[in-house]
């Protein structure tokens, strides 16, 4: 059980039993929450700048993430849109993805 358990990320047996998500590493999750974390800044600053009479702008998609199923029960892979998804991963949840 040991060696199983220790077994690199991108493992066969990793990939089974995490499926998509075990492709991702921690750099990846910190990546994808640094580019969202971005993204919602310069959406603020563009609503906080716009004139009184001018539309607000529709808040940025979050980058897909795997295992992250979007409001219509789709579950969102490397190839699809964000749409739907509108929170980052938690600290909790990374910790649950890295045992």
């Amino acid at each position: 059980m040991v060696m199983i358990k220790h077994l690199p990320t991108d493992s066969a047996v990793q990939r089974e039993i995490h499926g998509e998500t075990a492709e991702w590493s921690l750099t990846d999750h910190l990546l994808a929450a640094t580019v969202d974390h971005l993204a919602v800044a310069n959406w603020m600053f563009q609503c906080v700048n716009t004139g009184e009479d001018d539309e607000t702008p529709d808040p940025p998609k979050p980058v897909p993430r795997p295992g992250v199923t979007d409001e219509d029960g789709e579950e969102q892979g490397e190839g699809s849109t964000p749409e739907g998804a509108t929170e980052a991963v938690s600290p909790s949840a990374l910790a649950r993805f890295f045992g």
